[in-house]
């Protein structure tokens, strides 16, 4: 929790005169009631010694009393009017900083937090901080300050009942810690109940058309409940533990205004004290119990908000395990690519994804990768880009170890075209410029006939200010997935990494599109990853995988005679 309090620093000038207001709203309060006592003690001689009449003395009085509570209130409205935007600052620059952590992660640590879990930390916990920091001002500190000076003036005022006080704070005091330690570490289990119901949410809405398809709709929702009813159960655990505080503090106000009423007209009866100051010790006493009330409701919501606190430090904190070097090159043209002796392990892997590879791959030609499932051949394109780093050996571009590189520029050189053509929403046009805002509208065309994905295009309402929706769902697989092509050829890449791209393709596209790319890409390096042979054909060198180590390479008439592994794939798919 302490840790996010920088991100009040920039508010501090605004904290100050809230500060200030609330300094001065509690010490109108707190004089109102000494007004009050010196009306009712001193009332009668200071009549007699003015020679003013009693309508005056009261009008003059209540004057001054109702200028005090005009002050306090109006100091009131202005920490209300304050305090939100204060709040509301904090966590925008909290959101802020949160996203642009996570935009820095590697999937090292994509596969530490789960997407469910990012969500949430980054709206709910932070809103739980939120409201908080917006509490924190108008009641954590306002309410110590008129707690502390309602004590002390209660004492001066009527030192003989000061037991009262004293025992009402004790109580005070223990039904509030009582209820912190029952409540605190149920708030770190409502905050993964969360993410376990984001998550459960999450699968159900992407998998709608398979739960469909298989008609397990019963089961989704009997999944969804548990989650749910779980997190309502605990929830309603809590929220009668909250509920606790507000009739208990009443009560004891009651029994309080009871206890001083009656202690307090005893010694009234034997002198032993003024009506005047009875009077004002119940109206400190008072104020001290609804101090009380306030820190109570803000020390239920404390430990909810130092859970999210904590959770969103998790991530803040973390760190990168892929991050540029103090000097790192700059790339300047990006060429050969070269593997050499790398060996790369998953977390918490048994066994290596890749083993030993070394190839490299040339500008103008065509290098191609294939493999049985599991084989390691996605591993290739994820470390390439660096969305991982190696284990052992190294990966080069133009000579230069890519961990030597500045990561934007490494992958500015790179197209990449991943196995799930994922689009964003927006246009057609705005989805292929994602990469290069500045491309003309020819440019966007002719790399729409490249990607085979102008006819469609054309046939759609709007052609290229066509809208595409979330996760470009009102398109097709294979129209996304020549929209994802279109993408990275638009950034005019020096290295191009098809990650599968091609199997979403029926096979005339398929060939469309090879002899498109082979004339558009004869300067770049081109590394395609693919599990039809007939894709891979035409390359100038086919890499083949098994079990994450490379049991053949060569061109694809070499590989059929030399490579049993090859010989194996192709003939499974009826190539020769």
């Amino acid at each position: 929790m302490l840790s996010l309090l920088k991100y009040l620093k920039p508010f501090w000038v605004g904290i100050i005169f809230v500060v200030i207001l609330l300094l001065g709203q509690a010490l109108a309060e707190l004089y109102l009631p000494t007004l009050m006592s010196g009306i009712i003690n001193e009332g009668i001689i200071y009549q007699a010694e003015t020679g003013i009449s009693r309508m005056e003395f009261i009008f003059y009085s209540g004057a001054e009393m109702l200028v005090f509570a005009l002050l306090a209130g109006v100091f009131s409205i202005i920490v209300a009017y304050i305090s939100p935007r204060i709040a509301a600052g904090a966590a925008r620059d909290l959101r802020r900083d949160l996203f642009v952590k996570v935009e820095s992660f590697s999937q090292t640590e994509f596969d530490k937090f789960s997407s469910a879990s990012l969500i949430t930390r980054c709206t709910n916990d932070v809103t739980q901080v939120q409201n908080l920091a917006n509490i924190f001002a108008r009641m954590l500190l306002y309410a110590p300050i008129l707690a502390t000076g309602g004590i002390i003036m209660a004492l001066q005022r009527a030192p003989g009942l000061s037991w009262i006080l004293g025992l009402m704070v004790v109580v005070l005091i223990g039904i509030v810690m009582v209820l912190v330690s029952i409540v605190m570490p149920k708030f770190q289990i409502i905050q993964e109940m969360t993410d376990r119901l984001t998550r459960v949410s999450r699968e159900i809405l992407h998998g709608l058309m398979v739960i469909r398809a298989f008609g397990t709709q019963s089961h989704e929702r009997e999944r969804f409940d548990a989650s749910n009813v779980e997190l309502r159960d605990l929830g309603l655990f809590v929220a009668r533990m909250m509920a606790i505080v507000n009739p208990a503090m009443i009560f004891m106000m009651g029994f309080t205004q009871v206890l001083i009423i009656w202690v307090g007209a005893h010694n009234v009866a034997y002198s032993g004290l003024q009506v005047g100051d009875m009077m004002a010790f119940f109206q400190y006493s008072m104020q001290v119990l609804f101090s009380f009330m306030m820190i109570s409701m803000v020390l239920v919501m404390v430990p909810r908000a130092q859970v999210s606190a904590e959770r969103i430090a998790e991530v803040l904190n973390t760190e990168l395990s892929i991050v540029d070097e103090d000097n790192p090159f700059g790339l300047v043209d990006a060429a050969v690519v070269q593997f050499r002796g790398v060996t790369f392990s998953y977390p918490n892997a048994e066994a290596p994804a890749l083993e030993n590879i070394n190839f490299t791959a040339f500008p103008g030609q065509t290098t191609a990768i294939i493999g049985s499932t599991g084989s390691g051949k996605s591993t290739i394109a994820n470390l390439l880009l660096r969305f991982y780093d190696v284990g052992e050996g190294e990966i080069t571009v133009s000579g230069v170890d890519i961990r030597k590189l500045y990561q934007k520029e490494l992958r500015e050189k790179i197209g990449f075209i991943p196995q799930k053509g994922q689009l964003l929403s927006g246009t057609i046009a705005s989805n292929i410029k994602y990469g290069n805002t500045e491309l003309s509208d020819e440019e966007i065309k002719k790399v729409a006939e490249v990607a085979q994905a102008f006819d469609f295009i054309a046939e759609k309402e709007g052609g290229f200010a066509a809208k595409i929706s979330q996760s470009g769902s009102n398109v097709s697989g294979g129209q996304r997935q020549r929209l994802s092509i279109a993408r990275a050829l638009a950034k005019n890449p020096d290295i191009i990494v098809f990650d599968d791209s091609f199997s979403a393709l029926d096979f005339q596209t398929d060939a469309k599109l090879r002899r498109a790319l082979k004339e558009h890409t004869e300067n770049a390096t081109v590394i395609v990853i693919a599990q039809r042979v007939g894709t891979i054909i035409g390359a100038e060198q086919i890499i083949v995988l098994e079990e994450g180590k490379i049991v053949g390479r060569g061109t694809h008439a070499e590989l059929l005679k030399n490579c049993a592994e090859y010989f194996e794939i192709a003939s499974s798919q009826g190539v020769e």
